[in-house]
């Protein structure tokens, strides 16, 4: 679970309006070991003081307008669990759908686990190993602390390990 600190201002002074777990954390049935956790989103135009307001309690899309920004953290199982024999694409499907609005959307529709947003994304390796996929079929290595910026380009993540990996993914809407 994703433990999340959001501080606030009153009479001019910071304070922690709120320290605990993300609420709107998914562990995936259909893809056992899959988890989102959708930290935070801020608008184009964040205003300050904070209003204290949870913008991830009620989301109609993951994916930010224009200038916008998301926070997500994904905990990617080993690719294992997508190749077994009694794993089930359109009930993996439909959850995505469900739990990740905007996203899922964005998804080839061949199962290749490749999509493109409209957005610049901050990917940094939290735990684990995993390997982009790019459209050349290029597979390249990521460890924990490396850091990917993902220019709006098609791509997949792969976890070609054995044990789970987690990244923290920033994006930011953009205009294309």
């Amino acid at each position: 679970m994703v433990r999340r600190i959001v501080t606030a201002e009153r009479d001019g002074r910071s304070y922690v309006l709120s320290d605990g777990l993300v609420e709107n954390t998914h562990d995936f049935v259909s893809v056992p070991g899959f988890r989102t956790t959708l930290a935070w989103m801020a608008p184009a135009v964040p205003a300050l003081p904070f209003d204290g307001a949870d913008p991830v309690a009620q989301v109609t899309t993951m994916v930010p307008q224009p200038h916008g920004s998301t926070l997500i953290i994904v905990q990617f199982p080993p690719d294992s669990v997508m190749t077994a024999p009694d794993f089930d694409a359109a009930a993996a499907g439909t959850e995505q759908a469900r739990f990740l609005p905007g996203l899922a959307e964005t998804f080839d529709p061949d199962g290749s686990g490749k999509h493109r947003t409209q957005t610049l994304d901050y990917d940094i390796i939290l735990e684990g190993e995993l390997w982009m996929e790019l459209d050349d079929g290029e597979l390249r290595h990521l460890k924990a602390g490396d850091v990917v910026i993902q220019n709006g380009t098609r791509h997949a993540w792969r976890n070609l390990g054995d044990k789970p990996a987690r990244m923290a993914a920033v994006l930011i809407g953009a205009d294309r």
